[in-house]
């Protein structure tokens, strides 16, 4: 069902997606579209979408915090070296969502991460010059013109599987470049579509 933005209690119109969700709607106004450049950061929101994989994304949203504290803070150097006892840990973990094959996939991931770190070019810089550095700023007007996936990010999907990671299939890769702002596919109604670009990320502080 195609859907424009819609006008919220507050006054504020917003992209249909986050409801009334109190938890949504912040992602909604304060990270979803706006860009990301951490390498670590993008690491970790790549790997959570890989866990989104079949679920909606408010159930990863709502065990974020959950998977920070159980995946060393999404560190690629630790996860790197997890064994198969911390594997089983994670199977055990109920705040998580407890997939062996995600949990696999995320530490394949995060040696190709390293691997990108240490010999070139840097996660970042591997995906933002796909888009030449900058955002590629849409202009829909409701839900049924975004695309669920684009030429662009076949060819990003494929480029990220040929280093190794795992759950990096177009869609997914997709709804990654949304969230991280490689793309603002904010409805133009939302009151985002004209500031998310111009945002700056603040800094989150480590899970202890």
């Amino acid at each position: 069902m195609s859907r424009a933005a819609r006008l919220h209690p507050d006054g504020v119109k917003r992209c249909p997606w986050p409801g009334e969700d109190p938890l949504y709607v912040a992602y909604h106004d304060t990270e979803w579209g706006v860009p990301e450049f951490d390498d670590r950061a993008l690491y970790e929101k790549l790997m959570l979408d890989g866990f989104q994989a079949g679920l909606s994304w408010i159930t990863i949203l709502r065990k974020r915090d959950n998977f920070r504290k159980a995946f060393d803070d999404f560190q690629p150097e630790k996860i790197a070296r997890y064994t198969p006892k911390k594997v089983h840990a994670l199977m055990n973990d109920a705040g998580i969502v407890r997939n062996k094959a995600k949990i696999d996939g995320t530490i394949l991931s995060a040696k190709s991460y390293l691997d990108i770190m240490e010999k070139g070019p840097g996660f970042s810089k591997l995906l933002w010059d796909f888009m030449d550095g900058r955002p590629k700023v849409n202009q829909f007007k409701t839900t049924g013109s975004v695309p669920a996936s684009t030429p662009l990010s076949v060819q990003i999907s494929k480029e990220l599987s040929s280093r190794g990671f795992k759950f990096v299939g177009p869609t997914i890769v997709y709804a990654f470049m949304q969230a991280t702002g490689m793309v603002n596919d904010h409805l133009v109604d939302c009151h985002c579509h004209a500031t998310c670009g111009k945002t700056q990320r603040k800094p989150r502080l480590k899970a202890k």
